[in-house]
């Protein structure tokens, strides 16, 4: 699976964990940043890059990290075809997509240990949206609440 990965500063070290587990995995990785721990790096600016580039089709999902995870998924629930959800356990990450078709995985550094946050990722990325009838009609009704407030 082609997935793309941004953080801000405070997501970085778990960013940079993820992509080498992911890509030992055998998946490709688009990182969209942060570059270090150290400078700060706005979440909104590296939430932008991440789904830009899931929305350009350039890859299948994405996962945001931040300190708390509140601010990436904020920033990308602005975007009209994103669903992001926080997910700090294994079933809200399959769940998310199941049911709500989630896109983008938003997770805390300060939150969970690595090794959680690894098994939060694979479920996620394992998971597939049902496709049942309700669930379908939920997301339309997402969309139609999107097209009356995102201009």
């Amino acid at each position: 699976m082609k997935i793309i990965i941004g953080s801000d500063h405070a997501g970085y070290t778990y960013k940079e964990l993820l992509i080498a587990d992911l890509r030992l995995q055998g998946h490709e990785v688009i990182d969209t940043g942060a570059i270090n721990n150290i400078d700060p790096d706005d979440y909104p600016d590296r939430t932008e890059t991440a789904v830009r580039a899931l929305l350009n089709n350039e890859g299948e999902r994405a996962i945001l990290i931040c300190g708390s995870a509140v601010g990436v998924s904020v920033a990308a629930n602005k975007f009209k075809g994103i669903r992001a959800g926080i997910c700090h356990d294994t079933y809200s990450a399959h769940q998310g997509v199941e049911h709500d078709d989630m896109n983008v995985l938003c997770m805390g550094q300060r939150i969970i240990g690595i090794e959680l946050a690894k098994e939060i990722v694979a479920a996620f990325l394992s998971a597939k949206f049902s496709g049942e009838e309700r669930h379908i009609r939920r997301l339309e009704k997402l969309r139609i609440i999107e097209n009356k407030t995102m201009k």
